[in-house]
């Protein structure tokens, strides 16, 4: 690690702790005896996801946080368990050694998600991310559900 104040190259760790979602180290220059502290984070590659058009964007948890919320407006569904469903969808890109998903798996994820919380964010979820167009698919969504309900 380059000193900040000599730029000499080597420096010893004097104390390492987490901090957030990285380390906090505290170091001293070998050559000035100044101390600096430094923050480790594990670098991870960029996530992207393939949209149906066969576009690519590189994944962005606002935007899934985003339609989650709007799935969810006005129901008894709390910011710990949307968390919970970005974190699981994150958790299945991460499992999958993979560094690209698509924008349809990442649905069926949220959707799985939320029909263990919320059958009302569930059918709004999928009104946008099945792209109803009709009646015949909202009637579908919710058959399915309560065929679901049925067997559990």
């Amino acid at each position: 690690m380059k000193c900040p104040y000599c730029g000499y190259e080597d420096s010893k760790v004097i104390d390492s702790r987490p901090a957030e979602d990285r380390k906090r180290r505290r170091r001293e220059c070998l050559s000035c005896k100044k101390r600096f502290t430094t923050y480790e984070i594990v670098e991870q590659p960029l996530q992207l996801v393939i949209k149906r058009d066969g576009s690519i964007e590189p994944y962005d948890r606002k935007k899934l946080l985003t339609g989650i919320y709007h799935a969810i407006k006005k129901r008894p569904v709390t910011i710990e368990q949307v968390n919970a469903i970005a974190d699981a969808v994150e958790q299945s890109y991460a499992g999958s050694w993979s560094s690209q998903m698509t924008s349809d798996h990442i649905g069926e994820l949220v959707l799985e998600e939320l029909r263990h919380i919320d059958h009302i964010a569930y059918i709004r979820f999928a009104s946008v991310y099945q792209d109803f167009t009709d009646i015949a698919g909202f009637i579908a969504a919710i058959t399915a559900l309560d065929t679901n309900n049925q067997s559990s």
